[in-house]
């Protein structure tokens, strides 16, 4: 899970600390492709109505996957040198 977590880190992949509403998935979502939350979020509305329940399944599973800024920020984004 780690891996997966390091990942969606690298990517820009993060749920931010600050203009959560639920968990961060379209906040986060929102930063990474260059938009304010609140367009973000009705963006995600908007795509309910086109295809409706798949975001109730994609919502959850982003927020478990996306890492929080925190943690993100916390781990190194390589693994360093290596000593033999």
């Amino acid at each position: 899970m780690n891996d997966i977590h390091q990942t969606f880190a690298d990517h820009g992949f993060v749920r931010p600390r600050e203009d959560r509403v639920l968990a961060g998935v379209c906040a986060g979502l929102g930063r990474r492709f260059g938009l304010a939350p609140w367009p973000a979020r009705i963006l995600f509305i908007l795509l309910l109505f086109v295809i409706p329940g798949s975001q109730i399944l994609v919502y959850p599973i982003l927020a478990i996957l996306m890492p929080s800024e925190q943690a993100a920020m916390d781990r190194p984004s390589y693994p360093g040198p290596t000593t033999a």
